[in-house]
């Protein structure tokens, strides 16, 4: 499934997300997939805000999730084990949720409170 890209920003590192903005590309994620670049990642975009939660049954990926507000800012950060039930949910209703490598943010030196940017964010 090819979705659409959105070039975000985190400091000075460049992130190359793709977008699962539909009911369906969001059920689907980033399961099943064996890989991905160190600089990629999938940013899940939902209708409303509200309080997401995300679990990893069919993801053979480990990930971290940033759950992201509508201008950009992180609320919370969520490690999580592939092939897992387990909830990991936003702190607050969010509308955004960045999924990368595991650890991604950290090696960046990005946690809660930090500002991501790029077009879907508001200024």
């Amino acid at each position: 499934m090819m979705l659409e890209r959105v070039a975000l920003q985190a400091g000075m590192h460049r992130i190359d997300a793709q977008v699962a903005q539909t009911s369906s590309e969001r059920e689907i994620g980033l399961m099943m997939r064996k890989s991905m670049p160190q600089h990629e990642g999938m940013l899940f975009v939902f209708p409303e805000p509200g309080v997401q939660c995300f679990w990893m049954k069919n993801t053979l990926l480990p990930l971290s999730a940033a759950f992201v507000a509508d201008d950009g800012t992180i609320a919370n950060i969520a490690d999580m084990q592939p092939m897992t039930t387990d909830s990991h949910c936003s702190a607050r209703p969010v509308r955004f949720v960045l999924e990368m490598n595991k650890g991604w943010f950290d090696r960046v030196g990005y946690k809660a409170g930090s500002k991501l940017s790029g077009p879907l964010f508001t200024r």
